[in-house]
């Protein structure tokens, strides 16, 4: 007789196992979540991305708790730099259906400046660090390539484009942190 699956694909056991990941580390990813993204909803929101995103590999992955907290920490991430990308407009310019439009923040001339001289410090940083590392931060942040793309694009393995991509941050961290 076949083994029952539930409609999303998983086992029963793979089920179960999920229900008891999810009763034992629901709480402390959420105040974990709160901690990061500083409101409830968005807190439930990034825990139950990270559930979702581990039901269809949760066979494959080792350390689930470690994957979960790795997982909510990204998200909340991700979900702060999205935030400050856009600001609310509460009520000018407001479109015919009601709620807010998002525009762009723009700062001021000080702060313009100062990221300005900021960008062209991180540009002289880019130049001192190796060019393998430099194109591997060129794909992976200014063209916004995942892993596997880079790996397609240089011929390297997804695992080393994350070896190099840690250590090309970490030597770009370095220069930015010495002194000119």
């Amino acid at each position: 007789m076949p083994e029952h699956t539930e409609p999303s694909g998983t086992s029963s056991a793979a089920s179960g196992r999920l229900a008891g990941l999810f009763a034992e580390l629901e709480g402390p990813l959420l105040r974990y979540a709160r901690r990061l993204a500083g409101d409830n909803g968005t807190a439930e929101d990034l825990v139950q991305e990270a559930f979702l995103r581990l039901a269809p590999r949760l066979a494959q992955v080792r350390e689930p708790r470690r994957w979960l907290f790795t997982t909510v920490h990204n998200l909340a991430l991700n979900h702060h730099r999205q935030a400050t990308r856009t600001a609310p407009l509460e009520t000018a310019g407001a479109p015919a259906g009601g709620g807010p439009v998002p525009v762009e923040t723009a700062p001021g001339p000080d702060q313009a400046l100062a990221r300005w001289e900021e960008v062209q410090r991180l540009r002289r940083c880019l130049d001192r660090i190796e060019p393998r590392q430099r194109e591997i931060l060129r794909l992976r942040f200014q063209e916004d390539c995942s892993y596997r793309e880079i790996a397609e694009r240089t011929g390297l393995t997804v695992g080393h484009v994350g070896y190099l991509l840690h250590h090309a941050v970490k030597a770009l961290a370095a220069a930015m942190s010495a002194p000119e």
